[in-house]
């Protein structure tokens, strides 16, 4: 799925569209996605779907696929958010929207504060999760690290994040091979077999990313390694004016409805 999305990254209709402006916009609808009213992070994360897919012609199904995964753990924490027990004869029926279970000494129920909660928290995740797939489906990493280099981050921050970037298709692509290969030799049969291949395979997986990471430091000092990875330069298109347009129209819309819902004193 990584190597996916970085393939997508790179044939998006936005490539070559200023990194700066994209994750300024970006975070621009993050920022008011996080402090708006339920109603603005609706539009938010509606707004930001037709960006990515409309126009930066993002394929629906690899969106819906990680929008699900990143879902997981939201439902993963409503139980938390919705469930509440208390003692069946203390408990007041105006606190109580729907009894899941009844017993003797204890009910297991549902409150309206709960569903609240849970609605607000799951409009909020939507908008900044839409915010964050702008990011992700438009802007490579190595475009990333050019914002970066611009924000004036230091530069060891800007070498640890290409390193890690270099080695996750390392690490992906040494996996896979060793997994083969233990396939290949009869494992992954039983589920004590399988429990013993992946041990094996987590132990040899790391001393083999070793050696290639050992490799690759070679490498670096051979080619006269200062200490300093330099980036590609940038490259960037000009941004069209009528995304300029659109992009400064609809937020400040959204801005104004945020401002007016505030000021009609909406929660």
């Amino acid at each position: 799925m990584i190597r996916r999305i970085d393939t997508l990254s790179y044939n998006s209709r936005f490539y070559s569209l200023s990194p700066l402006w994209k994750c300024g916009f970006a975070a621009l609808m993050f920022l008011l996605s996080y402090f708006a009213h339920p109603i603005v992070q609706i539009l938010i994360a509606l707004w930001m779907l037709y960006w990515t897919i409309k126009r930066a012609q993002t394929p629906l199904r690899y969106y819906l696929i990680l929008f699900g995964i990143s879902s997981l753990f939201l439902i993963s924490s409503l139980p938390a958010l919705l469930l509440e027990i208390g003692r069946t004869g203390s408990l007041r029926e105006a606190a109580i929207s729907y009894e899941i279970v009844t017993g003797t000494d204890y009910t297991l129920y549902v409150t309206q504060a709960g569903l609240y909660q849970a609605a607000t928290l799951a409009t909020r995740i939507a908008a900044c999760v839409t915010c964050l797939f702008f990011v992700i489906f438009t802007t490579p990493v190595p475009q990333l690290l050019q914002v970066m280099q611009r924000l004036r981050i230091p530069s060891l921050v800007i070498e640890i994040t290409l390193i890690m970037y270099r080695f996750v298709f390392l690490l992906e692509e040494t996996a896979a091979e060793m997994m083969v290969a233990q396939r290949a030799r009869g494992g992954y049969v039983s589920f004590s077999g399988k429990l013993r291949d992946v041990a094996m395979l987590t132990v040899r997986l790391f001393i083999k990313t070793m050696h290639r990471y050992r490799g690759l430091s070679h490498g670096l000092i051979a080619r006269g390694f200062t200490d300093d990875l330099g980036l590609a330069p940038d490259r960037a298109q000009p941004l069209p004016r009528r995304f300029l347009l659109e992009g400064l129209l609809g937020a400040m819309l959204l801005i104004s409805l945020e401002l007016w819902l505030r000021w009609r004193g909406m929660r």
